[in-house]
């Protein structure tokens, strides 16, 4: 091969990797320069954050049939679980709850949402009773099967009955949080190992830019 033309190939895969790397890291061309979130992000989600979220409607605890419009009216951080969880649920819960807890202290309101996924035992009585255990401001929601799925289904959670032939059955269920702005729908979720702390600090950041 002679030095032009392995020079050209140098430079080829050279200008490839630059272009891979700019698609990835949002460098140049590439950037989500129309992202008005982007310094907020700390996740990635496949097909962008509009892949996840979306209407729903549900049952809170007063038995009323409500939808997300009725629900979301101020910046949410949104939990799917179910009240007989006998520890992912609480925890990650009672995390969400004091992350609130942290955004009131520093004046942004945000509402803690827990949906269940167990609608045969979660009752809207049940719910409304561990979510107000949970916060005082919590908003509990429950509903038939099908309704319950179509949430799930709208963001893209997991949730399997591992059913023992009694009522002591438990469900397998993924464990994120979804942060959801009313004008902007889902934005940010949130695994279990993220601190209240930093949770509140990205929530912030959020609601700063919307």
């Amino acid at each position: 091969m002679s030095n032009l033309v392995r020079n050209v190939a140098i430079a080829a895969v050279a200008v490839g990797l630059g272009a891979t790397m700019a698609a990835v890291y949002g460098i140049g061309p590439f950037s989500r320069s129309d992202d008005a979130f982007q310094s907020c992000r700390t996740s990635v989600v496949a097909g962008g954050s509009g892949a996840i979220g979306g209407p729903f409607t549900l049952v809170n605890g007063q038995g009323e049939t409500v939808t997300d419009a009725d629900v979301i009216t101020k910046p949410s951080i949104v939990y799917f679980g179910y009240t007989f969880c006998p520890d992912v649920c609480p925890f990650d819960t009672a995390r969400n709850a004091e992350a609130v807890d942290v955004l009131a202290s520093n004046g942004y309101d945000v509402t803690p949402v827990f949906i269940s996924v167990d609608p045969d035992r979660d009752t809207p009585e049940v719910v409304e009773e561990f979510a107000k255990a949970i916060h005082p401001n919590m908003i509990g929601l429950t509903g038939s099967a099908e309704q319950v799925k179509a949430a799930s289904t709208a963001y893209r959670t997991y949730y399997k009955k591992n059913d023992s032939g009694d009522e002591y059955y438990l469900v397998d269920h993924s464990t994120m949080s979804y942060l959801v702005l009313p004008d902007h729908g889902f934005v940010e979720f949130f695994r279990r190992e993220t601190t209240p702390e930093e949770m509140a600090k990205t929530t912030a950041c959020f609601i700063e830019k919307s």
